[in-house]
């Protein structure tokens, strides 16, 4: 059960590396537009502050990689944890959609990782 444990948080990891690419990256490109919903005009406003979110998400995706290499649960459900907050604040205050990229995922991962370490 630790490896399926394992599998899922790298998983959330990944699907946070992704969103660093996108938001670092791609955020003015067609691709980052098109998955965000937003204008050229208001990419090109935002590339800054759309940036910063990605370092946040690499933060996290590298945390949770790092619980993994250590492992060490406390530190998987942390960074587990942080996903799911700004998950649920994200779905809250500006997409729903967040809710099911983000929390419900890190959700998941949560049981699964207490429940792979009973």
């Amino acid at each position: 059960m630790i490896i399926i444990s394992n599998i899922i948080v790298l998983l959330i990891a990944a699907i946070h590396l992704y969103i660093l690419i996108l938001e670092m990256f791609l955020w003015q490109a067609p691709t980052g537009r098109r998955v965000f919903a937003t204008t050229a005009e208001f990419a090109a406003a935002t590339r800054v502050l759309a940036a910063n979110q990605g370092l946040y998400n690499g933060f996290l995706a590298a945390g949770l990689a790092w619980g993994v290499w250590r492992a060490d649960p406390a530190v998987q459900l942390f960074f587990l944890g942080c996903v799911l907050v700004a998950g649920v604040f994200g779905g809250l205050t500006a997409s729903r959609k967040i809710l099911k990229v983000q929390a419900l995922p890190a959700l998941i991962a949560i049981l699964v990782v207490i429940w792979a370490h009973l």
